[in-house]
């Protein structure tokens, strides 16, 4: 039941994976009135929001809010219908298709913005009903190469295992391939400490917002850390000269090492080849700087007497097909210092989606089942297939990950339909061009969203689904923290839940009675506590009356794992039933993991020995300059959200292109010119803007936009041979001017080809652009 107005309810920002907490105010008795949005204290943003939290009540009645099913019609417009009419013809197509090409024939794509809930049910939806192995999720565009690095090296994925505030203490923090104060910014609070200490280590090819909190040298101010711009593409090799800076001046914790780990002789070989000199002939980060970090975070670490150390990659350095290797280099560093499983020190990763971490714990991902578990396990499948009530044999194997389930979709082998939910791959997935002709491809395109977005727009069935404020649920924080979504409004028009909307087609497409598919989320929750027991995310322990409770009494989640007792256990009183809401003598959760064993099977972290290949789509004749990608504080992923909020899309109205001004001066693109970048996929077109915060060697766009100005059509959809992330993050690209419209008629009215004009256009110098814009007026 929604609570009366004027009563305000916790909830959580539906954004990024910072879940910030905030309290949401319904004004007026209409029960679809937009809430009042109040940030709350809460541990990661401790009263804080961006532009994006401050202003998400306004996407929840944007005036193109779906609102109604809609079929692709005769007039091959889509079509407002009822929902049986919809439901009807979605299980009447999938049935048929299944019936002559396979059940593999049918792919599912989810969203790292489902609740929990959502998610779980997606993917059993998927393993029982549909029979499908095609499954995967847009977060293996986010997290996969992290998920894979933490697996192989702590035997277990959680981004940040340890609470976000811990960072708080540290006296170094060394960031890498993460904009926190345009992505998350009430984050940046918690690098006060290292920052004070002069302990703040930024890699990033640009001086993003987050590289300027380490200070301005030429200001004469105090240094607040240190930032390192290296080529795109080439962090790893930083990361293995780190380390080898570590090992040849002797200040490993040999210690840890010993009782700790595994592998480390490996890794000591491994990097001994890169040294300072050598990693600045590839990376351009010179030698001494590099020395400098090393020693700065040698003396955070506890083994030296220091107050704490941390190092935390994000998707800058993990968006490549050396992902899984960066990460893994990431982790052999903190190892060497003596960091994972020390309180105040540690290694993490960024999550970026709001439930990033949540979604691919329960089933969404093309090789797991719920509680994190491998579907190739037979105990897995075993325990996961009695919950579920099914027989095991029946469960499909592993799928294909992301991009090759993208590029198979509509091939003679691949599938024929797809059902998308919370995710828009037309601007969100690398080499779109490619994607948007695979979806097209298709006999069936089922799209669940809440607006049209622009895969929603090439849909054959449009399904409009509840968004946050509309809708209970938990989510999962990037510190692996398990917190309540609240529905404070009720949906419009026929807007229905995806929990209703699964429950519906399983029982059109044949489903057993006793396969449930519950709508109320609280049910389903129940449900996939139970298949995640005993699993590397074990939330058995917990349910929406317990972290209702907990709530209640001043807690803030609970972090898993939280397992249940074993039946008739009552030897701690830790782990005692939780029989009511009020009932909080559970287990306490987990906020900090490693501390006495790493989950591997002899409690050892791995130490895996890696090396530095360099980015797939390298500069070249043709293609001299690299593209890196990334976000703007005002929008979020794909904009599908953000581009609807008037107040943000006043702030950054249009994609743009950063380019250094030598650069721009030297191929002819002045400031605020249009500048074309072309691939071997496509190209894209957009606004300059020129900045000294871009190597010269580099452009940076944002890719929160579609049509001409959307970046990944000229991305690079080559993956990580492990975790499967595409290489989004660095690319081979011309960069050349566009044309001035007026410019190219005043030239086809007044001057012959090959004359004036034409050779003008090809100049590079500012009095080009000058006589060119006296020209054109």
């Amino acid at each position: 039941m929604l609570a009366s107005p004027g009563t305000a309810v916790d909830s959580h920002c539906p954004y990024c994976a910072l879940q910030c907490g905030m309290s949401l105010t319904r004004p007026r008795a209409d029960v679809t009135a937009a809430p009042e949005v109040r940030p709350r204290d809460f541990p990661t943003n401790r009263g804080g929001l961006c532009q994006k939290g401050w202003t998400s009540a306004a996407v929840l009645g944007v005036s193109d809010r779906l609102v109604t099913p809609l079929v692709r019609g005769e007039s091959g417009e889509l079509e407002p219908v009822s929902w049986d009419a919809a439901l009807d013809l979605v299980a009447s197509r999938l049935a048929g298709l299944a019936a002559e090409h396979g059940p593999e024939s049918v792919a599912v794509f989810g969203g790292g913005g489902l609740t929990n809930e959502k998610a779980y049910a997606l993917g059993k939806f998927a393993r029982t009903v549909l029979r499908t192995p095609n499954i995967d999720y847009n977060g293996r565009f986010c997290m996969a190469s992290a998920a894979a690095g933490m697996n192989r090296s702590f035997g277990v994925d959680r981004g940040l295992p340890f609470p976000l505030a811990d960072l708080g203490g540290a006296q170094a923090v060394l960031l890498l391939g993460s904009n926190l104060a345009e992505t998350m910014p009430p984050a940046v609070q918690h690098l006060a400490g290292a920052r004070a200490a002069g302990g703040l280590v930024v890699v990033d090819p640009r001086r993003s917002a987050t590289a300027r909190l380490t200070g301005d040298p030429s200001t004469g101010q105090p240094a607040e850390g240190v930032h390192l711009a290296p080529v795109p593409g080439t962090d790893l090799a930083v990361l293995l000269g780190l380390l080898h800076v570590v090992l040849a001046e002797g200040l490993a914790d040999r210690e840890y090492l010993e009782q700790r780990t595994t592998g480390f002789d490996d890794v000591a070989r491994s990097v001994a080849g890169w040294w300072p000199e050598r990693v600045e002939s590839v990376s351009g980060v010179p030698a001494d700087e590099l020395r400098r970090v090393a020693r700065l975070l040698a003396a955070a670490a506890p083994v030296h007497g220091g107050a704490g150390a941390y190092v935390l990659t994000g998707r800058g350095v993990e968006q490549s097909t050396q992902g899984t290797a960066t990460v893994t280099a990431s982790i052999n560093l903190a190892l060497a210092l003596g960091l994972p499983g020390r309180v105040g020190s540690g290694y993490g990763a960024i999550t970026g989606q709001g439930n990033g971490q949540g979604g691919r714990e329960h089933g969404q991902k093309a090789d797991q089942l719920p509680g994190y578990r491998k579907i190739d396990d037979p105990a897995a499948r075993e325990h996961v297939a009695a919950v579920w009530g099914v027989d095991p044999e029946t469960l499909p194997g592993p799928g294909l990950p992301a991009v090759q389930l993208l590029r198979s979709l509509g091939t003679p082998t691949g599938p024929r339909a797809m059902l998308v939910h919370g995710s828009n791959l037309v601007v969100s997935a690398p080499d779109a061009n490619r994607v948007i002709d695979r979806l097209k491809s298709l006999d069936l395109l089922v799209v669940c969203d809440f607006v049209p977005s622009e895969t929603a727009l090439l849909a054959d069935v449009v399904l409009p689904v509840t968004q946050w404020a509309e809708e209970e649920g938990t989510m999962t924080s990037l510190e692996g923290r398990v917190i309540r979504r609240r529905a404070v409004v009720a949906p419009p028009g026929e807007v229905r839940s995806e929990l209703w909307i699964l429950a519906e087609l399983a029982r059109r497409l044949g489903a057993p009675e006793d396969l449930a598919f519950p709508a109320d989320p609280a049910v389903v929750f129940d449900e996939l506590a139970r298949a995640s027991a005993g699993g590397p995310a074990d939330y058995s322990g917990l349910s929406h009356a317990r972290l209702d409770a907990d709530e209640a009494s001043g807690g803030s989640g609970l972090f898993w794992p939280v397992p249940a007792p074993a039946p008739g256990d009552v030897s701690d009183p830790q782990v005692t039933p939780v029989t009511s809401a009020s009932d909080m003598s559970g287990h306490p959760g987990t906020p900090r993991m490693f501390l006495e064993r790493f989950a591997t099977p002899d409690g050892r972290a791995r130490m895996v020995a890696v090396d530095h290949v360099g980015p797939s789509d390298d500069v070249r004749p043709g293609a001299p300059f690299y593209l890196v990608t990334g976000r703007v504080l005002q929008h979020y992923q794909s904009g599908a959200q953000t581009h609807r909020v008037a107040e943000l899309e006043r702030l950054v109205a249009e994609p743009y292109v950063e380019l250094h001004p030598v650069l721009g001066f030297r191929i002819g693109v002045p400031d605020g010119a249009r500048v074309r970048l072309t691939s071997s996929r496509g190209q894209v077109e957009a606004t300059a803007r020129w900045t000294d915060a871009v190597r010269p060697d580099t452009v940076f766009m944002p890719f929160h936009w579609s049509g001409i100005g959307s970046v990944n059509q000229v991305t690079t959809d080559a993956t990580d041979p492990i975790s499967g992330m595409p290489e989004f993050k660095v690319c081979a690209v011309d960069v050349t001017p566009v044309p001035d419209a007026s410019l190219v008629a005043l030239r086809q009215a007044q001057d012959p080809p090959g004359t004036g004009l034409d050779r003008l256009d090809q100049r590079g110098d500012r009095d080009a652009a000058r006589r060119k814009k006296e020209l054109s007026t």
